[in-house]
C-alpha cells in the first residue's frame, strides 16, 4: 500500500511540474471543431481546438457566452445576445488586430468563413 501511494505521489509531482497529465486527467476542452448555425449568411465551421492552443484563456471567447454547446444560438434565441456581437466584438475585431501586428490571424470577410449550405 505505501509503495503505491508513493508511485502516485511521484507521478503526481511529475506531472505537475512538467504540465504532462495523462489523457484520462485531462480537462475536456470541447470539440476539435464547432460548427456554428448562422443565419442566412450560412454555418461557420470554427476550429475550436486550433483557437484553443493559440489563444490560450478561454475566457477570451467565453466572456460572452458559457462554455457549453450551441450557447451562443441559445443566448442569440433568448435575445441575451445580439446577432452579429460575437463575430463583431470577438472574431474580425481579434483577427485585425493579429493582422496589424504582422502576426498570422484568422479571416476578416464574411464570405470567408460563413458557408452557403446551411
Amino acid at each position: 500500500m505505501l509503495k503505491k501511494i508513493l508511485l502516485f505521489l511521484l507521478c503526481a509531482a511529475l506531472w505537475a511540474t512538467t504540465g504532462m497529465v495523462p489523457q484520462s486527467y485531462a480537462e475536456d476542452k470541447g470539440a476539435e471543431n464547432i460548427v456554428i448555425h448562422a443565419g442566412k449568411r450560412g454555418d461557420v465551421s470554427f476550429p475550436h481546438r486550433q483557437h484553443q492552443e493559440r489563444i490560450g484563456d478561454c475566457m477570451v471567447c467565453h466572456s460572452l457566452f458559457p462554455q457549453k454547446p450551441n450557447s451562443i444560438e441559445d443566448l442569440k434565441a433568448d435575445g441575451s445576445l445580439r446577432r452579429k456581437q460575437v463575430m463583431n466584438k470577438l472574431c474580425v475585431a481579434c483577427h485585425r488586430e493579429k493582422r496589424l501586428k504582422g502576426e498570422p490571424s484568422g479571416p476578416t470577410s464574411c464570405n470567408t468563413c460563413h458557408t452557403h449550405d446551411s
